[in-house]
């Protein structure tokens, strides 16, 4: 399998932890957390991954080499200004016709042969893993009918949302749908394709799976981490 890994962005919801270094760089347990993805997606069976870079792309590239501490042949490709979440990927060469896709600031046991195998079988252009997540209101949530009485009224209710883990399986054709040389991102490809009426796939992940996006997070990682290892 060939996998691509989004590590362009500058962590800017991660500040100040990403201020000298770029967010994949950022350690959980005293390791950068894309040499634990790279671990992981070679457990999976990836055998070659392009690392879309940007924002201090050097520090990124003298961390992971040529790929072979990993057991990976890692190459990479080089953005000139910020294009987002899905834009880089026109830019790399050699993609095969189906590849994985990942932010590079993701902490899982994810088995990304399993997404692949369901993507192939999907016979879609586009499969999305998502997973479940409790999202609690902190306030009395107030319902009134159109004569402003009040009909209903629920304090701090928690509702379960499926929520984008940030890996794909994509085909390389749903790249016909991005366009060249400008920002697009993954929200922009998701409307961009439901407004086509094109077919996009889901895979459930119910297991470890944690985005490092903002300090509550990384310190929420730095403890269910040290667990998921104990396991």
């Amino acid at each position: 399998m060939q996998a691509v890994i989004l590590a362009g962005g500058k962590g800017r919801r991660l500040y100040p932890f990403t201020k000298e270094i770029p967010k994949p760089l950022v350690e959980i347990h005293g390791e950068p957390i894309i040499a634990i993805l790279l671990k992981q997606m070679q457990s999976s069976g990836v055998s070659e991954v392009i690392i879309a870079l940007n924002h201090m792309a050097d520090q990124i590239e003298k961390v992971v080499g040529d790929g072979s501490l990993f057991g990976l042949k890692v190459r990479y490709s080089h953005e000139e200004k910020e294009l987002s979440t899905v834009a880089p990927l026109k830019l790399i060469d050699a993609l095969q016709d189906n590849f994985i896709v990942a932010n590079g600031d993701i902490l899982t046991d994810f088995d990304f042969a399993d997404l692949m195998q369901k993507h192939l079988k999907s016979k879609t252009e586009l499969t999305v893993a998502v997973t479940n997540r409790c999202h609690n209101i902190d306030y009395g949530v107030i319902e009134k009918n159109s004569d402003g009485k009040i009909i209903s009224f629920v304090e701090k209710p928690k509702s379960n949302v499926l929520v984008s883990c940030g890996i794909y399986a994509f085909s390389k054709s749903v790249l016909a749908h991005v366009p060249d040389n400008m920002s697009f991102g993954f929200d922009n490809l998701m409307h961009s394709l439901l407004k086509k009426n094109i077919s996009i796939n889901s895979y459930l992940f119910e297991k470890f799976w944690l985005d490092i996006g903002r300090p509550s997070d990384y310190e929420k990682a730095q403890t269910e981490y040290k667990k998921q290892i104990k396991e």
